[in-house]
Order: C-alpha cells, then sequence, then structure tokens
C-alpha cells in the first residue's frame, strides 16, 4: 500500500480563497475594460484578501511561498494597471519587473532551497531500540 502525503486547507481558508479570485477577476475586468474606478477599487480588497491568504496559510511553508508571490504578482499587476490607466510615461510600467522579480525570488527560494532541504529531512529515519542492561553489559566485555 503507498502513502500519499497530504495536507489540508480548512475550509472557511478555501472560501476566502474563492472570494479573492472573485477579487482579481472584477480588478482584471476593470483594466481589460478600461473601467478605472473599478479596476482601481478593486486594488485593496484584493491585496487584503492575498495577504490575509497568506498569514493564514504561513505555517505550511509551500503555501507561505506561494501566496508571498501571489502578492508580489498583485502588486506588480496593480502598479501597471495604474500606469495605463493614468497614461504614465511607457518606461514606467517597466518597474512592475520589480515586485514580479520579488514574486519570482519566492518562488526560487521555494524550490531550490526549502523544498530540497524538506526533502532530505524526510528520508531521515529515526529508529529507537529498546535494548536491556544485560545486553548492554554483554557488549562490554569483549
Amino acid at each position: 500500500m503507498s502513502q500519499t502525503k497530504m495536507y489540508a486547507i480548512p475550509d472557511r481558508f478555501r472560501k476566502i480563497e474563492n472570494l479573492h479570485i472573485v477579487f482579481w477577476l472584477l480588478k482584471d475586468l476593470g483594466w481589460a475594460m478600461l473601467w478605472r474606478p473599478l479596476g482601481i477599487a478593486m486594488i485593496v480588497p484584493t491585496m487584503a484578501v492575498a495577504i490575509l491568504i497568506t498569514w493564514q496559510t504561513r505555517k505550511i511553508k509551500a503555501e507561505l511561498f506561494h501566496n508571498l508571490a501571489i502578492v508580489s504578482w498583485i502588486s506588480a499587476n496593480a502598479y501597471w494597471m495604474i500606469s495605463e490607466f493614468f497614461k504614465w510615461p511607457d518606461e514606467t510600467r517597466y518597474y512592475a519587473a520589480i515586485p514580479f522579480s520579488i514574486g519570482i525570488l519566492f518562488i526560487g527560494i521555494y524550490y531550490f532551497v526549502i523544498l530540497p532541504n524538506e526533502k532530505k529531512t524526510e528520508k531521515m529515519v529515526t529508529i529507537e531500540v529498546e535494548v536491556s542492561e544485560s545486553m548492554l553489559k554483554a557488549g562490554g566485555e569483549k
């Protein structure tokens, strides 16, 4: 019988994640349709819920680092959207690469540092063996 390692996200967290998707879609819809008030208004709830999700799942390293990347992604995305809405000079949108890069850094740290360490730790096995006093004495009498 194979053992599959599993972890579960509590249902109340999953509901918040689903709400987050709605906020994110509304923000991007506002951007795509050039509805500036909707796009800008949805930045705050989208970011707030992303940060809340990150906080709630902070004890699960995989979730934490992926959610930190998502917060970075939404930050970059929101900055880019605002730069387009307000017709900032074209080169200013390239500053969105900073939070995008921070998000990639979080993902890199997880996959190249944390995950390999977790796998190495999983491979380490501790075996406890009960040894009687008489066996200890007999082993010492060589």
